[in-house]
């Protein structure tokens, strides 16, 4: 059992950090990602050693975002769509309500062992 339920109204007073913050974990993932393709690339040549400020100023984005988010007692399921759970109750067993980065609101639900499948409008 998660330690935080959310209820559909305290899950919606999260979106507006969420809103600013997904994208800024989305880029960071993205830059950590062409830095290690380019490491892959001239590893052969000289060591990999270009560009680690900002492999390492990404990896600590992504860090303390994702930190944040678990601090909150909300489940980052994918930095790239903006994917996330907010651990509920519904009937009396534990739910998952489910957002994305352009969503409006929180809308939807799916039991903990469904995923994003198995979503059901609220």
């Amino acid at each position: 059992m998660a330690d935080r339920l959310f209820t559909v109204e305290e899950a919606n007073a999260e979106l507006e950090w969420l809103r600013d913050l997904l994208p800024t974990l989305r880029e960071a993932r993205r830059r950590l990602l062409r830095g290690a393709e380019r490491i892959r690339s001239v590893a052969g040549r000289n060591g990999g050693g270009e560009g680690g400020a900002e492999r390492l100023e990404a990896a600590a984005v992504i860090r303390h975002g994702v930190e944040r988010i678990a601090d909150a007692g909300i489940v980052l399921r994918d930095a790239d769509t903006g994917l996330v759970d907010f651990p509920a109750e519904r009937e009396g067993r534990q739910v998952f309500l489910c957002w994305r980065l352009g969503e409006e609101a929180v809308a939807h639900w799916h039991d903990v062992d469904a995923g994003l499948g198995g979503r059901k409008p609220l």
